[in-house]
């Protein structure tokens, strides 16, 4: 089996979305991981469906798949970062997050999106860590129930210093919301330590809805070049490889935007040369 290959454009962000894409495509990848974010299919701007629908064309006529993230910084506040969130003390933040996820939820319908993959966020000082998961686990409701509507599959994402950082705290969400799926950072169980990222992928195996990819360093959460951290990725695409994976595995250097002309075709070529048989 080939694995598939996506490259994030929040690695892409000094570039327009076609022309991105388009260096995407040309380097060989199989698909796009597109964050939304102001300056690539702003989902808040008016006139964003005809955008989709036009991407949408791009994309088949260039047989790329698509996976669409939601992690812009300041996209819903240009005053703090990643606000509001699922956790924000507000009920009218958490209902605009809720609101932008369904967003994401509806453009990745029109572009056939593997996945739409999402975080919780942190807590603010003086919210109750038990309340900020009822508020969680409410607002992850009404993402899946929207979600199953528009046949787009959910996954959440465990980050370094969030509520949910752990796969085991995905685990305990899961329990409860059962159509929720996950959103695999390999680079993060390096930050964590929690698991070896390999036996990470075989363990939870069913629950995977997507998967970034990147090298880390061991507890520090930098996103890295290939073979500038710690990261086994052979080992890694062997794991992916065993479970029979075929949906988008994406490349996430969203620090690399500055040399993204390189770092785009640079890093399927590595992938190809440290395990030519699992990135032919």
């Amino acid at each position: 089996m080939t694995l598939r290959f996506a490259y994030n454009t929040n690695g892409a962000a000094n570039h327009r979305l076609a022309d991105a894409v388009a260096i995407i495509a040309d380097a060989g990848y199989d698909g796009v991981a597109l964050t939304l974010d102001h300056h690539h299919l702003d989902p808040m701007e008016e006139g964003w469906e005809r955008r989709a629908e036009a991407l949408a064309h791009d994309l088949s006529a260039r047989r790329l798949g698509c996976v669409i993230e939601t992690g812009a910084r300041y996209l819903l506040n240009p005053r703090a970062k990643h606000e509001p969130t699922l956790l924000t003390a507000s009920a009218e933040g958490r209902d605009r997050r809720v609101a932008f996820l369904n967003r994401a939820t509806d453009i990745g319908a029109i572009l056939g999106a593997e996945a739409m993959s999402f975080w919780a966020g942190v807590p603010r000082p003086g919210v109750d860590r038990e309340q900020a998961w009822t508020w969680l686990r409410d607002g992850i409701a009404r993402v899946l129930e929207h979600a199953a509507a528009r046949g787009v599959t959910a996954a959440l994402e465990p980050e370094p210093g969030m509520l949910v950082e752990t796969v085991d705290d995905w685990q305990a969400l899961r329990d409860g919301l059962p159509g929720l799926t996950l959103a695999l950072d390999l680079g993060h169980l390096i930050v964590t330590g929690e698991r070896d990222p390999a036996a990470a992928v075989r363990e939870f195996a069913p629950g995977i809805g997507t998967v970034a990819i990147e090298d880390m360093a061991r507890g520090v959460h930098v996103h890295l070049p290939f073979g500038e951290g710690d990261m086994d990725v052979p080992g890694c695409l062997d794991a992916l490889e065993g479970i029979g994976f075929r949906r988008l595995v994406c490349v996430e250097l969203s620090r690399e935007s500055h040399r993204a002309d390189t770092m785009i075709p640079g890093s399927l070529q590595w992938l190809r040369a440290c395990h030519p048989a699992k990135a032919a």
